[in-house]
């Protein structure tokens, strides 16, 4: 069993060298902002020379020019950035991304370093960094990593919900693992105090959905979107239905079924009979993370470019799992063990 998590390592990039269309805008804006403030308090010179000394005028001039130039080169930073990818440019490292972190309205320029902690030892079996700023596309590779790492081909892997995701947890179920992820509370019925999906019974047999007021809702079409097929549901007696106020303020109440729908109904009812599942992924994953910002400082990495990152991370991560691994054996066992 191993628990797989990520986290968010400050890069050699001040958040001021870290552009994005938002933040560039912005500060075009207070620049902007800054020369009309020091256009009118010349005009004030000018209108009453007593009000301000000669040495002012000279320096809001200058401050103006500053601020011009400032703007220039900022301009020319907007020409490069229509022109990448991901509309982000790093000016002291290239590859260092602006990604958000757990606190509300908080953010760092750096990696998301993933790792894949064994549940029993707490060795990081896996680990890997990246510039993407979240972690829905990585569950397959780590979970693919570490069964490689420990030659274990069924695998139980625990994961948060910024993992969810139905390809990558059907990608682990057919590489022989047992992914437990769950799913993001995101339902906007249910917020609105209305039935959400998992009040909808599916019936395969019939490939049909029971909805709370006992009704059939058959399929109706299926589509394609963003790759995924896609099958719709809905009861033809939702104008009739005594509890339609319930469930939805439409005309009819659509249940949206992923073709491989099974698979994360699967993984629900695991999830469902392993209620400790949460916390041991938390005390298992989460405690590497601190302590390798611990011994790296509130720098975090002092190399530039993913290359680089990544064989800083890996030294981070053997140092680790050799402290683990003295702590688990003693000196004299693991020294045996390395020279046999």
């Amino acid at each position: 069993m191993v628990a797989i998590d990520g986290s968010k390592f400050k890069a050699v990039n001040n958040r001021d060298k870290n552009f994005t269309p938002h933040k560039l805008k912005a500060r075009m804006q207070q620049l902007e902002q800054s020369i009309a403030r020091y256009l009118d308090e010349l005009d004030r010179a000018d209108r009453e020379p007593a009000s301000i000394p000669p040495q002012r005028v000279a320096q809001l001039k200058q401050k103006i020019a500053s601020v011009k130039q400032h703007i220039g080169k900022l301009g020319k930073i907007e020409e490069r950035l229509l022109q990448t990818p991901d509309q982000q440019i790093s000016l002291t490292d290239p590859d260092a991304r602006s990604m958000a972190t757990s606190g509300r309205g908080t953010g760092i320029v750096g990696y998301n370093v993933q790792a894949a902690v064994d549940t029993k030892h707490h060795m990081i079996v896996a680990h890997e960094v990246i510039n993407v700023g979240h972690d829905r596309t990585s569950l397959a590779t780590m979970a693919k990593s570490a069964q490689e790492a420990t030659g274990r081909e069924k695998m139980t892997v625990l994961a948060d919900r910024g993992y969810f995701n139905g390809v990558e947890i059907r990608q682990c179920a057919q590489q022989g693992m047992r992914p437990l992820v769950p799913k993001p509370l995101t339902s906007n019925s249910k917020a609105d105090g209305r039935f959400d999906k998992r009040d909808f019974v599916y019936i395969a047999k019939r490939n049909e959905y029971r909805c709370p007021a006992g009704e059939r809702a058959i399929w109706r079409m299926t589509t394609v979107e963003k790759g995924l097929t896609l099958h719709r549901y809905w009861p033809s007696a939702c104008p009739r239905c005594p509890i339609k106020t319930q469930c939805t303020p439409s005309d009819y109440r659509r249940i949206t079924r992923w073709e491989h729908e099974q698979v994360l109904e699967t993984m629900q009812r695991r999830l469902d009979r392993s209620p400790k599942a949460a916390r041991l992924r938390r005390q298992t994953a989460e405690h590497p993370f601190g302590t390798l910002k611990a011994w790296m400082g509130s720098t975090h990495f002092l190399t530039k470019t993913l290359p680089k990152v990544r064989t800083e991370m890996s030294l981070h991560v053997l140092a680790y799992n050799l402290k683990r691994a003295l702590n688990i054996f003693g000196t004299q066992k693991l020294i045996a063990f390395m020279t046999a």
